[in-house]
């Protein structure tokens, strides 16, 4: 049907990503809430408000590690609609909360569910449309039976993308990849056919299916089961370790725990993009009422919009590296910058100082989103073999990304609580000391690389091969593999996989 209908399956799909954006940044506005504080008897600082959002995290952590089970049991489509069961789920829970434990389990069903589904340029726009939503729901009045409707509103219309996402899915194709991995080849073909064909390449969509056919072979020859193999061969660990070290770097920049100090709103901490507590580091900078909200909808499109520009026009030409390096040393100058204002404005009643806190905030996000922010999921993709891809991106981005995460927005406000606005330099000096040299020392550029040199550029031998120490427990695997391919009428190309001779003899 042409490029277009592949551009709406894109797009629809992404509506997972959506979710994730809209989750996190919805409770900034949330916490917002006179009525919500009141409902739950609690304040802005308090470490239940921390709860809240680290639950969220903790819960996504195990929806990233379930989801590299489910998607080869069960394919691509049917992982992202149990992902949006799940995130339904999760909303009606949070917005029909009458009590703590209820809406701590909604957020922790909510995390879960936004670690099967994941991808970047979305969040951006679903922090967006949260934003906005939660400032037109902040005009409630307080002091009427409407006041509910501050935060109900917000966190029920995350239900709504969800079950969009549930329900609309049922007209779109499984991925023919996955369809061929699990031998339902016709199913594929077809699938092929609608997504490519125009009334004249017939031949080209029959290639292509040819094509993934005999790559999956050849994959699945060289594939190893279970989850511990990725940490005993010595080449896979290394990029594991990789995958992870980029997720831990990317949030302790500093972006997911940027942090201000001011009494008598001590205890204020970012989480996720600066989402979770935009609106209380705004009071503390004096920007009170109405307008913090809407403060923050600005900046939260300031980022999206930064990221869009990266990805499309500057990532391919500038590669991996540098823009991390430059990410790490931007956002670490920031951080100090806004330590300094902070310092010199303990309650937030110099104004000039105040917009000085809030241009460097901007800041923050225009930088991450020129580096940390694309690249961290690019460059864990790119680096992970293909023979344990699935697992080690999920054990990359639950471990790396979520645990870290979960982890800080529970510890951020007691450590902000004890040494206030001191604690920027925590991630000043972990980006000086671990995070700067290890990327210039460590990491490699991949930028235009194939997957075959990339093997060779972390000291592996070529795409499409065991490493020696593997070889002699799965070469009767391949051979029968290769064998069964060979009978489908698809032959695996060892000249172009570079498959060594020794590997099926």
């Amino acid at each position: 049907m042409g490029r277009l209908y592949n551009i709406l399956l894109a797009t629809f799909a992404a509506t997972g990503s959506f979710l994730f954006g809209y989750d996190t940044g919805v409770m900034t506005d949330v916490i917002a809430s006179t009525n919500f504080l009141k409902y739950f008897n609690t304040d802005p600082t308090s470490p239940i408000i921390g709860a809240i959002n680290s639950t969220f995290s903790g819960g996504a952590v195990f929806g990233s590690l379930m989801g590299g089970f489910t998607m080869d049991r069960f394919g691509r489509k049917r992982t992202i609609q149990i992902g949006a069961l799940i995130a339904a789920i999760g909303g009606i829970l949070q917005c029909a909360a009458v009590n703590l434990a209820m809406l701590l389990v909604g957020r922790i069903i909510s995390g879960w569910a936004i670690g099967l589904i994941l991808t970047q340029q979305m969040i951006g726009v679903g922090f967006i449309v949260s934003t906005w939503i939660g400032y037109g729901s902040h005009h409630a009045p307080s002091d009427s039976s409407y006041a509910p409707l501050q935060w109900r509103f917000p966190l029920a219309f995350q239900v709504l993308p969800a079950l969009l996402l549930l329900v609309g899915l049922i007209w779109l194709p499984e991925s023919p990849r996955y369809l061929i991995e699990v031998d339902r080849d016709d199913e594929a073909l077809k699938v092929l056919h609608k997504l490519h064909y125009d009334g004249t390449n017939d031949d080209r969509v029959q290639r292509e299916y040819n094509e993934i056919r005999a790559t999956i072979s050849a994959e699945k020859a060289i594939t190893v089961p279970g989850w511990m193999i990725m940490f005993k061969v010595p080449q896979w660990r290394k990029r594991l370790f990789l995958g992870t070290l980029i997720q831990v770097f990317t949030q302790l920049t500093g972006i997911s725990q940027f942090t201000l100090s001011h009494r008598p709103v001590p205890k204020l901490t970012f989480a996720d993009v600066i989402g979770y507590y935009q609106t209380i580091m705004y009071t503390a900078l004096g920007i009170t009422g109405g307008r913090n909200v809407l403060v923050a909808g600005i900046y939260n499109c300031v980022g999206p919009v930064a990221n869009a520009i990266f990805i499309f026009f500057i990532l391919d030409r500038v590669g991996r590296k540098k823009p991390l390096l430059f990410g790490a040393i931007g956002i670490t100058l920031a951080l100090i910058c806004e330590a300094a204002v902070n310092s010199q404005n303990p309650n937030g009643t110099r104004t000039g100082l105040s917009i000085a806190g809030v241009f460097f905030i901007f800041l923050v996000s225009v930088i991450f989103s020129l580096s940390f922010g694309p690249i961290s999921w690019v460059y864990m993709s790119e680096i992970m073999p293909m023979q344990i891809r699935g697992r080690g991106t999920a054990f990359a981005t639950g471990i790396g990304n979520w645990l870290v995460s979960t982890f800080f927005a529970q510890v951020s406000p007691i450590a902000l609580g004890s040494i206030t606005w001191k604690y920027y330099f925590v991630f000043v000096a972990f980006n000086i000391l671990v995070t700067i040299p290890t990327i210039f020392f460590y990491f490699k550029e991949t930028n235009q690389k194939s997957l075959e040199d990339i093997d060779l550029l972390f000291g592996e031998r070529a795409l499409g091969t065991l490493p020696e120490n593997l070889e002699k427990h799965h070469v009767e695997d391949a051979l029968r593999r290769e064998s069964l391919a060979q009978e489908k009428g698809v032959g695996v190309n060892h000249a172009e996989l570079h498959v060594q001779p020794e590997t099926t003899k």
